[in-house]
């Protein structure tokens, strides 16, 4: 069998999926005359747009120079990529601005069509992490082992601030197989400051069902949290 090779986008990127759907749909139903639904769901879109321009910002500034250093010309096509997703970005921002600065009675003409336009950006950032699991893994599994694809995740977890790493572990631990959070919060176990570590799992905790959260527990061999 095969051993399969580090990937540097797998879970992040279905941490992002779960993210975008999740926020697709909640747009999508959203009362945009009831004002708090409206200020909770605008900020959980918001805070989507923040978490994909980061995780632009660090392939930009981890991966794609790595990849261009070992073949050239193999990143530049996904970072112009990339200039495109910011427009969007700021085009949605603009968007979820207009839908709490509107008139009342254009309120759900604006709400639909920034959902409308999410749903354009949703699809062709699924259709470009596809392109990046695929092509670009292609690439960083030809020209670099897994020590150093491992040293390159390592820079990238060094460079996350504590609140979005938080966020990131909200989406990613309940967007991953038993192996793949067991594995992740080993990792997390093994490196950060315990206090670090416990603040982490009581951010996954209560996204997971309970036998996935079991699973977990046992899978890391830690002492459960306090009820």
């Amino acid at each position: 069998m095969t051993q399969a090779r580090l990937d540097l986008y797998a879970s992040i990127h279905k941490a992002l999926r779960s993210f975008m759907a999740d926020t697709l749909g909640a747009v999508g139903r959203m009362d945009a005359d009831d004002a708090d639904e409206r200020s909770a769901t605008l900020a959980q879109l918001r805070s989507l747009l923040d978490s994909l321009e980061h995780h632009a910002q660090i392939e930009d500034e981890f991966i794609h120079p790595a990849m261009q250093a070992r073949r050239p010309g193999s990143a530049s096509e996904t970072g112009a990529e990339h200039q495109r997703q910011r427009a969007a970005l700021r085009e949605l921002h603009r968007q979820a601005d207009a839908v709490e600065g509107v008139a009342v009675e254009a309120r759900a003409a604006a709400a639909q069509e920034l959902y409308r336009h999410l749903s354009l950006v949703v699809a062709g950032n699924l259709a470009h992490m596809h392109e990046e699991e695929t092509v670009h893994n292609a690439v960083l599994w030809a020209e670099f082992s897994d020590d150093e694809l491992a040293q390159i995740h390592d820079r990238i977890v060094a460079s996350i601030a504590p609140p979005e790493m938080a966020q990131i572990v909200r989406w990613m631990a309940p967007s991953l197989t038993p192996y793949e959070r067991a594995g992740l919060f080993g990792a997390l176990q093994a490196k950060a400051p315990a206090q670090v570590f416990q603040g982490l799992l009581e951010v996954a905790r209560p996204h997971l069902a309970p036998n996935d959260w079991n699973k977990l527990i046992f899978g890391i061999a830690a002492a459960p949290l306090a009820a």
